[in-house]
């Protein structure tokens, strides 16, 4: 499969601990309700269901985000629902109330019904993604995700969003056997799925266990990390045009447990806005070169809703907090991906999206001139 040439390649760099000319950024959700163009393509397909599922929609969305703001790298629309509802459990989005599955897994015949569903019914997905990169024409990277296992399971048994994940929860501590076959299945349905992007033309892709944090401690072990690390080690370390295809783990909730993060076979780690990235770089980033992380995030999204010249401050602080970049181009080392600790809310005014991203492409820069009297 042919694309056009990267030209900004400063996303991918990163997630290779590669030095960079400054620090790259993309949100998550960064397509999404806050845009007045989403919401007009949105109203013009009809429903969430037909934006997401139509290839010329969802190609059209994802590069929105691209036309205002100089982010350094796109992500496929979609929803990290797309496999359970290939699963045949009816994925369906009601105005204002969320997702929603027809059918739920709770007892041992639901279970046993599960299978890794035919990557044909997703194909929708692929098109997609093969699409947008076709027109990104090189402009930036591509990103393909899915949900965790975990999180999967949540909205599999909840059959919606939860407050309280006690259906879950319930299922996972007295019926911990079937709550382990549902977490194969999902592995080993996103492992596929996720290999189906990176065929498709996917630059890199991402792990969202979004509902990773809401576990105890021991439960996330054994109920989360131990199934993303069986989709990592299923995954294509090759993609469509033969070059390397990074992988990212975001874990909301789950800074706490970065030492047993360490180990994954990931090259990036997303962390949330608790957690702060100086310490996050002393445990896995590594040194120069290194073995090591890279880090992605991680400022509070709630920030986008202060003044522009308070957005500023905020991004600076967090910037900073990750310390002096990396800036050998002959090895590898330390390399940080801004990004918000959570998806970017719908009701956050696109004019201090754009003094964000002003700021940590500016601020960046100026963290990597070396001072005059250093380079005398």
């Amino acid at each position: 499969m042919s694309f056009p040439t990267l030209s900004n390649d400063q996303f991918l760099r990163a997630c290779r601990r590669q030095a960079t000319e400054y620090t790259p950024l993309w949100l998550m959700r960064q397509a999404g309700r806050y845009l007045p163009e989403y919401k007009a393509t949105r109203a013009k397909a009809g429903s969430f269901m037909v934006l997401a599922t139509n290839v010329d929609y969802a190609t059209e969305v994802t590069l929105q985000p691209l036309e205002r703001f100089a982010l350094d790298a796109a992500i496929l629309f979609s929803d990290i629902l797309t496999v359970p509802d290939a699963m045949g459990l009816g994925l369906s989005f009601a105005e204002g109330e969320g997702p929603r599955f027809a059918k739920v897994v709770r007892d041992e015949a639901a279970v046993a019904q599960l299978a890794v569903p035919d990557m044909d019914k997703l194909r929708y997905v692929f098109d997609a993604v093969t699409s947008i990169r076709h027109a990104l024409n090189g402009r930036v990277p591509l990103i393909g995700f899915s949900g965790s296992p975990w999180t999967l399971a949540c909205y599999m048994v909840e059959g919606k969003g939860s407050d309280d994940y006690r259906l879950v929860k319930s299922l996972m501590y007295s019926r911990p056997d079937l709550m382990h076959r549902i977490l194969e299945v999902n592995a080993d349905s996103v492992a596929a799925y996720l290999n189906a992007q990176i065929d498709a033309g996917a630059q890199a892709v991402m792990i969202f266990d979004s509902w990773g944090g809401v576990l105890a401690d021991g439960a996330f072990q054994e109920f989360s990390l131990a199934y993303t690390r069986r989709v990592l080690a299923q995954l294509k370390r090759t993609g469509a045009d033969s070059a390397d295809v990074p992988r990212i783990v975001f874990t909301k909730g789950g800074g706490i447990w970065i030492e047993d993060m360490k180990p994954l076979d990931c090259e990036v780690l997303g962390l949330d806005w608790t957690t702060n990235l100086g310490k996050a770089r002393a445990i896995v980033g590594g040194e120069v070169g290194g073995p090591g992380k890279a880090l992605q995030g991680n400022i509070d999204p709630n920030v986008l809703f202060a003044p522009p010249e308070k957005i500023a401050v905020q991004v600076k602080h967090v910037l900073e907090s990750f310390g002096a970049p990396h800036t050998d181009a002959s090895t590898t080392g330390p390399t940080h991906i801004f990004n918000l600790g959570h998806g970017i809310s719908q009701f956050t005014p696109p004019e201090h999206v754009a003094a964000l991203v002003e700021t940590v492409h500016g601020h960046s820069r100026a963290m990597r001139q070396v001072p005059k009297s250093k380079a005398a």
